[in-house]
């Protein structure tokens, strides 16, 4: 299941009176009419909120004529609920969506700040979307080659004007290692993860 879809179900949920509307439904189908004075409250108030249960997919409405019933959806109830605990207890699952969540936000930033040109936008502020950028900036050197100081600086530019601090980056979160005036990549085993920042 798709982590959205998940999130939205407890988006959809986190609201007394999202809850009431669905204890009220669990004993059998309602009117929004019905609703609204069990509750005590307006007629638009009870369909904003039924709306709000319909669009994640845990109730179902039907028309008569002017009158529009809302049943429950108990099997999409469910299979949240048991995709939200496997998700939280079960490694699996919930790594596949880890993964598919990171693939996704490591695309997002990469579109937002490198420019058609593969040029660098700007260095992110933000410290997970930086090691992105690192990252991607750090798999183009090549392996086991030692830079000098002017030329990695020369490598940097054609990326970012800024190359002094590119190149502190990726020494200070293990992309690089530096010898005097040398710079050389580190095993990718040491980079500093971005999958791992929490």
């Amino acid at each position: 299941m798709q982590l959205d879809k998940m999130v939205n179900y407890h988006k959809a949920l986190a609201d007394p009176t999202r809850m009431r509307i669905l204890l009220l439904l669990s004993r059998g189908e309602l009117h929004g009419q019905a609703l609204a004075k069990k509750l005590n409250l307006s007629q638009p108030t009870v369909t904003h909120h039924a709306s709000k249960l319909r669009e994640a997919g845990l109730i179902k409405e039907r028309r008569d004529k002017n009158t529009v019933y809302f049943t429950l959806n108990p099997e999409l109830i469910r299979q949240h609920a048991e995709a939200t605990v496997r998700f939280i207890f079960e490694k699996g699952e919930g790594e596949e969506e880890m993964s598919e969540l990171n693939e996704t936000l490591e695309a997002t930033v990469l579109r937002n700040f490198f420019a058609k040109d593969g040029k660098l936008r700007q260095i992110p502020a933000q410290y997970k979307k930086k090691l992105i950028v690192l990252q991607m900036l750090a798999e183009k050197l090549e392996p086991g080659r030692v830079y000098p100081e002017r030329e990695l600086n020369e490598w940097i530019k054609q990326y970012h004007d800024d190359f002094a601090t590119i190149r502190r980056e990726l020494i200070m979160h293990q992309f690089m290692y530096r010898e005097r005036e040398m710079y050389e990549l580190n095993p990718r085993e040491m980079w500093t993860r971005w999958d791992q920042v929490r």
